[in-house]
């Protein structure tokens, strides 16, 4: 569902700045598999899933989506195919409108926008529905404005945005980082219930060692622009956070490991 070949990347080449952020990365990613990606500041995580969303350009190599060519194509071409959810929770929404009306224009996603009327019965049922799944009341709450709720709120309606037409590949940019422990966790509880049940091929960036190996069922580990770690099944069931550190000092010939990632 997803292919990276050779793919590099490097910004502000040639100047003092110069930073190589991709080193001829290769990652392929099959139909259904939800991966977690875990790897210190400045080891391409981010780089990786904004070159696949289409932020902004690669220097070099390929990326397929479903066997096509996404490489030159624009952010907003891509966006048919990718359901994305960042790390701010105020940016999958729009705080001014309602609940049902943030769920009614992610629903209407790609569809020509006529004069008819708004939101149907038969809609409102569905959205009603979807939210129950969230499992935090807002399927009673569909007329409040969405700038009313909290963090962890607009972030979990926001992944029930980017998923209410199952895309081809959902992209979870450090999604709960910005929510406190036991929010995070429920946001992170929906999220295997909307992949399990779509079967969405899934890519999940985390700084969180326990939620990498809990949540998915394939893990890999970046470090200086390559993947250095990629376990799956059941050694990645059986991993612990001391196992998966050794196999970093040894496959990046590095002991270093920024705060973040052994504080997560």
């Amino acid at each position: 569902m997803l292919k990276l070949e050779n793919v590099t990347k490097t910004f502000h080449p040639g100047t003092v700045n110069e930073k190589v952020a991709l080193r001829g990365l290769n990652f392929h990613l099959k139909p259904g598999e939800f991966v977690t990606v875990i790897g210190g500041n400045g080891a391409g995580k981010s780089t990786m899933l904004n070159s696949v969303a289409g932020v902004f350009g690669i220097d070099s190599g390929k990326i397929l989506i479903d066997g096509v060519d996404v490489s030159h194509l624009k952010e907003h071409q891509r966006a048919k195919v990718i359901g994305r959810v960042f790390q701010d929770p105020m940016m999958g929404t729009a705080a001014t409108m309602q609940i049902e009306e943030n769920l009614a224009l992610a629903l209407r996603r790609g569809k020509v926008r006529g004069l008819g009327r708004g939101i149907t019965a038969k809609e409102r049922e569905f959205f009603r529905e979807q939210l129950k799944i969230l499992d935090l009341g807002l399927e009673d709450r569909m007329t409040a404005k969405v700038g009313l709720l909290s963090g962890g709120q607009r972030q979990a309606l926001t992944l029930l945005m980017a998923t209410l037409k199952a895309p081809k590949l959902l992209l979870l940019d450090e999604h709960t980082a910005a929510l406190d422990p036991k929010t995070a966790a429920k946001v992170l509880e929906a999220t295997e219930k909307i992949v399990a049940r779509s079967n969405l091929t899934t890519v999940m960036i985390t700084h969180n060692m326990r939620d990498a190996i809990a949540h998915g069922n394939r893990l890999i580990m970046m470090y200086d622009g390559r993947i250095v770690v990629d376990v799956s099944g059941e050694e990645k069931k059986n991993l612990t956070v001391e196992q998966l550190l050794g196999l970093f000092s040894k496959a990046s010939g590095s002991t270093e490991a920024d705060d973040k990632l052994l504080l997560g």
